[in-house]
């Protein structure tokens, strides 16, 4: 797949005058991995949301495959998938297969056959003998996972995980990991965890609302350690 942020910048109302979040950026992106790393308010979960469509671009484009982001918005959704850093924003159906079923509405029409392939995908995560439980009563990587799988049950070409492992212990933030990273889709991951940082091809260092450094991941996260230690 090809991300291209043409110019693409976000400003929003800020008492009288207007804030920048997210300075004119112009990328391209076609490598498999693509880390976002910075500061907490730096703006790299607002560049992750440019591109399926959570935020609009104020000024400039975000394409998908040629499709633009503002324009056919449907159309980039279906091709990328978003996980947020707390499930709880998506988890919204009582039980786990539900919640996979939720996910597979438009894509399968027939309820029986919606089911089983809900089954089906709760079975490939590892989520099988969990399929009536409430989300509610999952662990923070059980809930991280099951939205997962209901993101990846839609077959998105992309994959935008905003800080998918921040709220999970060590043992849960290395499954989460590995899974990411044994994904065919395209992975654009914001991240605090230089380690999954450093395992992408390429990396995006955001600082104050700026691509600050765009490079090999090693390069990338050393800038980024240096900025943050300077400052």
């Amino acid at each position: 797949m090809r991300i291209e942020l043409d110019a693409a910048s976000v400003v929003v109302p800020a008492g009288e005058g207007d804030r920048v979040v997210l300075a004119p950026t112009t990328l391209t992106l076609t490598e498999q991995r693509v880390g976002v790393v910075g500061a907490n308010g730096s703006g790299k979960s607002t560049l992750a949301r440019l591109l399926n469509g959570l935020v609009s671009p104020t000024a400039g484009r975000v394409l998908v495959d040629g499709l633009d982001v503002a324009r056919e918005g449907g159309a980039v959704r279906r091709r990328v998938g978003f996980c947020f850093t707390d499930p709880s924003a998506q988890l919204v159906m009582p039980t786990c297969v539900e919640d996979v079923e939720l996910s597979l509405r438009r894509s399968e029409r027939d309820p029986a056959r919606r089911r089983a392939r809900a089954l089906a995908v709760l079975v490939e995560h590892g989520l099988a003998d969990h399929a009536d439980t409430s989300v509610h009563a999952l662990s923070g990587g059980q809930k991280q996972l099951l939205a997962l799988a209901g993101v990846l049950a839609t077959s998105p070409d992309v994959l935008v995980a905003d800080e998918p492992t921040t709220l999970l212990d060590l043992a849960n933030s290395r499954r989460i990991g590995d899974l990411l990273f044994s994904l065919p889709q395209q992975l654009v991951l914001v991240t605090h965890d230089l380690d999954l940082a450093r395992r992408c091809d390429r990396v995006l260092v955001v600082l104050d609302g700026a691509v600050a450094y765009d490079g090999a991941p090693d390069a990338a996260v050393d800038h980024y350690v240096a900025a943050v230690t300077t400052s």
